[in-house]
């Protein structure tokens, strides 16, 4: 039906923006996206991309959807396949930074670049990005915890989460501003010396 071809079209549109939109903001920012900057570098009519998003807001919370999905795929969901407990704590610290590491956004992690844009901002954008960062902490937390009760560690699962996030958040951050791969190799050796640490004979 012609109708469903539209539809299909427009989908496949907004695929094509969005998956451009993550990697702009990775870089320049949430702020950074503008309708009209994605229809002119994508050679879209600026008046089809508006009718996808209908404002720069709706937009930005598309691109964060888009970017969540895009994390989950490289980072969660990988992980959930590893045996729960500590083998998974590691998959997950390692999911992470081979996901920084490799680039999959431009500009390093998405989350971590828009949180410090929006850290300070209330709204809804603020809070859309509030709670993708909230998930994947809470994944760490819950599996650390898990790790725990299964007897694989002996230690404070929220301050080792805590711990293990940061860890990756300052590898991140100093790859991204300084380059070369040193800092995630830090990163792995320091996360694997709390774990040993924590680690139950």
């Amino acid at each position: 039906m012609p109708g469903d071809g539209r539809l299909a079209r427009g989908d496949a549109t907004r695929r094509l923006v969005l998956r451009r939109a993550v990697d702009v903001a990775s870089v320049d920012g949430l702020e950074g996206l503008s309708l009209g900057r994605l229809a002119t570098e994508l050679e879209l009519s600026k008046s089809g991309v508006f009718a996808l998003f209908g404002s720069k807001e709706e937009l930005q919370l598309a691109t964060i959807e888009a970017a969540f999905s895009i994390f989950e795929a490289h980072v969660v969901t990988p992980s959930r396949d590893v045996a729960p407990g500590l083998p998974r704590l590691r998959a997950i610290c390692e999911n992470w930074l081979e996901y920084s590491e490799k680039r999959v956004f431009p500009g390093g992690c998405f989350f971590f670049n828009v949180g410090a844009e929006f850290d300070a901002r209330p709204g809804r954008v603020h809070d859309a990005v509030a709670a993708a960062s909230g998930s994947f902490a809470a994944f760490i937390r819950e599996t650390a915890a898990e790790a725990v009760s299964l007897g694989h560690l002996d230690a404070d699962p929220e301050v080792l989460a805590f711990e293990l996030h940061a860890l990756g958040r300052a590898a991140n951050a100093d790859a991204v501003l300084n380059g070369g791969t040193h800092a995630y190799r830090l990163a792995r050796r320091a996360i694997e010396s709390r774990l040993a640490s924590a680690e139950k004979p």
